[in-house]
């Protein structure tokens, strides 16, 4: 792209503000050798590497990349096996550790899943080199200091120096104390040529003896090194030329060290010059209040509030630019200081720095093209007296714009055919305009002359454009407006200025006029046309919302399936193991089961079978059911208390509850056992109370029932007796019996006191007694079932 352009469009000024905002060297560099790119791939690449950037600046503050020097002459010296200073040396140790830095903040970028175009690839390129830049670090500070941590021998040595200079200042410091002290012009040790003196006066200089370092410029004070500090003077430089040496040769050591990447310390340094680079875009971007424009690959320019990027935007005034797709020229007239000319730089300048991948100040969804050249012939008109080398320097111009303009190429005409007789410059204009459409390149031009007017309705691709004027208050508004030609202000200004009406009227019947009607139309195309833009961005934006979401859903219906599927098969997987397991388990029961039941000299006990009973219950896998209202209410309506029928659920079996033994545990009757049971074992059983039977007698039998109205336990043991009466007690209730007999005998009474305690805790039980003597008095008990 030309250089007088940029210079008339003052790129230069959009360069230096961009130059602020880098904080490196290489990035200030890359802000220098900004140019606009005539590459639309290269300029998407650009403008996308800024739209990261602004997205980082928004959500982290920008990439952290500190202030770096330029490195390229250090690594050049290293290249010819040169030994670098401890500064150079900590300037490239600055490059490693910034770029360990951008290393991880871009990975805690991609673990918290930002999307970013181009950048993540950037920093891919980056080379950290752990070990070099750990070596560095270690060894020198941000200054180019050589640290104690660089060698064990430096540190030791710094440690003998320090030793050495203490005792040379406590020497020095008793010897300027007492008696000595008037000897001396002050109390003050200092140093002179690199050795500990005392300042001594002129009359007493050979006090101390020594050697004499300095003269006062008075010649009243001697800075002199006494006889008893030399030797440690002498040890002290010794120590120093020691230290320096082992500086140095720690210094060439890491010379050596960094020597084989230099290569990659190169490229780190241009890739974080790139990460400023991009930075200073972004924060020239915020500053602006710029945005990404679209690129068109048609040219078709559409520019959607744009204003001048050296104006603020809040003041500037901002207008619809439109160029390339209805018409590929346009010519704006309009009064001097009206606003024409800050509208082809504001085209102009916007294009360019939409070329150099920089947002640009526009709203949202603005369009630019992209052209290989821009060429400019702007200038100010001068006086009548330089009117002749005026138009000679714009014609001279004009001259080699056309013979370097295409189809390719943007001009930007200023008061076109300007500088010469108006007749003759307004057909040099129409002429101009002709030669640069038929080249095929795209125009704007601004004018004076009248002719132009006409040209625009003429021409095809040409439209004529105009800068408004408020005629109220006699000063222009600077808005563009696109298909209305330029009026004459001249007759209302000169009215309302108080020329005579009369006078006014005259001039208006010797001026034909062009017909308003046309105007009228025009003006009310273009708002339909505007309209029209604003509506097809807002269906756009409509219709890419709605296909994101329609991708979003899709995507996560497709994640839900598979993810159902792999749950499915999990769960399947899951169950077959249980009920492999519980098989397995099963098994082992039933075979403990038969083998006691074989075994006939081992008496199975009820908690026994009441325990292998429970161990089968277990195999049972309980669901987890939600926790909503309703089970909430069912679970009120299941709470415990003393004398509730229960089942325990471990055990399948019926149980009484007897009193609460503990927060979540209450002692459960079994039968004739006592239990503890922990109330997620429990499940409360609601005893339907019994209907009260009609008039009438119901006959049963004995061998319909099975069960037989009499127990006979007498020579049975207590606990066979026991579970005996319990299974005998449930068999008679579901035969229906009122009552049942039991005959326990009368013995030591032990078995007639168990089943009278066993009576009294079952609720079934209506009442109970001994039986009649002549039925065996005490030694049976008669039964009544509720």
């Amino acid at each position: 792209m030309n250089r007088k352009s940029l210079a008339i469009l003052e790129y230069d000024k959009i360069k230096q503000k961009l130059f602020q905002h880098a904080t490196t060297e290489m990035g200030k560099r890359q802000v220098k050798r900004l140019r606009p790119s005539t590459d639309l791939d290269e300029i998407q690449v650009k403008l996308l590497q800024t739209k990261d950037g602004a997205d980082i600046l928004r959500l982290k503050g920008g990439v952290p990349v500190p202030q770096l020097t330029l490195i390229t002459d250090h690594l050049k010296r290293l290249e010819i096996g040169a030994t670098l200073n401890g500064k150079e040396l900590a300037e490239i140790s600055q490059v490693l550790r910034s770029a360990n830095e951008v290393n991880r903040f871009f990975m805690a970028l991609a673990d918290e899943k930002v999307e970013l175009n181009y950048l993540y690839e950037l920093e891919e390129q980056l080379e950290t080199l752990p070990q070099l830049a750990k070596r560095l670090q270690v060894s020198l500070e941000a200054d180019g200091y050589v640290t104690d941590d660089a060698s064990s021998l430096l540190r030791s040595l710094r440690r003998q120096i320090s030793t050495t200079e203490a005792t040379i200042r406590n020497r020095l410091v008793a010897l300027t104390r007492g008696n000595n002290a008037k000897y001396l012009s002050g109390a003050n040790v200092t140093i002179r040529n690199d050795r500990y003196v005392i300042p001594v006066r002129a009359e007493h200089k050979g006090k101390f003896g020594g050697i004499v370092h300095d003269q006062s410029s008075s010649g009243q004070t001697y800075f002199i090194e006494p006889r008893e500090i030399v030797e440690l003077n002498n040890r002290l430089k010794q120590e120093q030329v020691a230290e320096k040496e082992e500086i140095l040769r720690i210094l060439r050591e890491l010379s050596e060290e960094t020597m084989p990447y230099t290569a990659e310390l190169a490229h780190d340094a241009k890739i974080l010059g790139e990460f400023d680079f991009i930075n200073a875009k972004a924060k020239y971007a915020k500053e602006l209040k710029a945005t990404q424009p679209l690129l068109s690959e048609q040219k078709d320019i559409y520019l959607r509030q744009v204003w001048h990027p050296l104006l603020e935007m809040d003041k500037a005034v901002k207008n619809d630019i439109i160029l390339g797709k209805d018409y590929q020229a346009m010519v704006i007239t309009g009064p001097n200081t009206g606003g024409k000319t800050i509208t082809l730089k504001t085209l102009g300048l916007v294009q360019m720095m939409g070329q150099s991948g920089l947002f640009i100040p526009a709203f949202e969804n603005s369009r630019i093209g992209v052209f290989k050249d821009i060429f400019a012939d702007i200038g100010d008109e001068q006086s009548i007296e330089q009117s002749l080398s005026t138009f000679s320097s714009h014609m001279t111009n004009i001259v080699n714009i056309l013979e370097h303009v295409d189809q390719d190429s943007l001009v930007l005409f200023d008061e076109l055919g300007a500088g010469t007789d108006p007749q003759e410059g307004a057909a040099l204009a129409i002429a101009i305009l002709d030669a640069i459409g038929a080249s095929g390149a795209y125009v704007l031009a601004t004018t004076h002359y009248p002719e132009l007017k006409t040209y625009g309705f003429e021409r095809t691709q040409t439209i004529n454009a105009s800068m408004e004027f408020n005629e109220e208050t006699l000063r222009p508004t600077y808005r563009l407006l696109i298909g209305i030609p330029g009026q004459s202000n001249a007759f209302n200004i000169s009215e309302r200025l108080g020329l005579s009406q009369t006078i006014v009227t005259a001039a208006r019947n010797l001026v034909a006029k062009d017909s308003q009607d046309l105007n009228n139309m025009i003006a009310d195309l273009v708002a339909k046309r505007r309209q029209a833009e604003e509506e097809a961005i807002s269906l756009q934006a409509n219709l890419d919302e709605a296909q994101k979401l329609h991708h979003d859903l899709a995507t996560a219906y497709e994640r839900f399936v598979n993810e159902r599927e792999q749950m499915q098969d999990q769960a399947k997987q899951k169950a077959n193991e249980i009920v492999e397991q519980a098989k397995q388990k099963a098994d082992e029961i039933i075979g403990e089961l038969r083998a006691l039941k074989q075994n006939a000299a081992t008496e199975i006990k009820e908690n026994e079978l009441i325990d292998a009973k429970a161990q089968l219950n277990a195999l049972e896998q309980k669901r987890a059911l939600k926790k909503n209202k309703v089970l909430k209410r069912a679970k009120r309506k299941q709470a415990f208390k003393p004398n509730d029928d229960v089942m325990v659920t471990s055990y399948g079996q019926r149980g009484v509850l007897v009193q609460k033994v503990g927060e979540h545990v209450w002692e459960v009757q079994l039968g004739i056992l006592k239990m503890k049971i922990d109330e997620a074992d429990l499940e409360k059983v609601n005893v339907e109370p019994k209907k009260v039977k009609r008039a009438g007698t119901v006959l049963r039998s004995a061998s319909t029932s099975h069960v037989s109205p009499q127990l006979d336990l007498r020579g049975k043991r207590y606990e066979e007796a026991m579970t005996e009466v319990d299974r005998y007690i449930d068999a008679a209730i579901l035969a229906g019996y009122p009552s049942v007999t039991i005959v326990h005998g009368k013995g030591t009474g032990a078995l007639r006191q168990g089943i009278t305690q066993y009576l009294q805790s079952n609720r079934a039980v209506k009442s109970f007694n001994f039986a009649a003597p002549n039925n065996g008095g005490n030694g049976a008990t008669v039964v009544y079932f509720r």
